[in-house]
């Protein structure tokens, strides 16, 4: 093998900071999609024990179709197919900002926002239905009931499981390079092609999303160390 190994040329200089700008995005891309994927995963959630016939039937189809349509077909459909369906004003605007980035996060959201709602799902049904009785006996609405008394203790059951779905979407976040977005491994990509060093470039890739999933590992099950638990007891 004559391969010439040259961490430097990637690591340092213009190709170096190439990896900071993917990164840049990445964290943006994955840091609002987890947000959103959170409370539209909660609100589809509640629409599901509703008990009202179309809510939980709406709330079903969508968890259904979105977990078991794959994540590349999604961002595919927002990107070149959603575009008959959205409003003029909206689809205008979208062009003037960043529709690729748009399109990555939309799909990125909807797609781990059906596993969430799934997880908070079961937390809620592993807390006794005689609390959520006890809050409507109280007078407190339906809403308001999951609001102050069942929805916070089933986060709090679920920290390991909303974990692994957030570690997922930091990771799915990288498939979003098919639609140009210049996310970390779109750029590990484009420091490969223009210089022929690739392992080092996917190397230093892989570690710093090896990187973010610890600190983000960490710093969920800190949180629940240190406050979730305290609450609880």
């Amino acid at each position: 093998m004559n391969y010439q190994f040259n961490w430097k040329l990637v690591l340092t200089g213009e190709y170096g900071q190439w990896l900071l700008d993917g990164l840049s995005v990445t964290l943006q891309i994955s840091a609002m999609s987890i947000v959103f994927s959170l409370l539209l995963g909660t609100i589809v959630t509640v629409l599901r024990l509703t008990r009202v016939k179309p809510l939980e039937w709406l709330s079903l189809a969508y968890t259904e179709f979105f977990r078991n349509t794959p994540l590349v077909v999604q961002i595919f459909f927002w990107y070149f197919g959603s575009d008959p369906f959205l409003p003029g004003f909206f689809k205008e605007w979208l062009y003037q900002q960043n529709i690729e980035f748009a399109a990555g996060v939309i799909a990125l959201t909807v797609y781990t926002s059906a596993f969430i709602a799934e997880e908070i799902r079961a937390g809620i049904l592993s807390i006794p239905k005689t609390q959520l009785e006890a809050s409507r006996a109280s007078g407190l609405s339906f809403l308001q009931a999951m609001g102050y008394v069942i929805l916070p203790q089933a986060f709090r059951i679920i920290v390991p499981p909303l974990i692994s779905q957030f570690l997922n979407l930091i990771k799915n976040s990288s498939m979003v390079m098919t639609i140009g977005v210049a996310e970390l491994t779109y750029m590990a990509r484009q420091i490969e092609a223009h210089t022929f060093h690739g392992f080092e470039a996917f190397t230093a890739s892989t570690v710093i999303y090896i990187c973010i999933s610890l600190v983000v590992s960490f710093a969920i099950t800190l949180y629940d160390k240190h406050f979730l638990r305290r609450v609880r007891y």
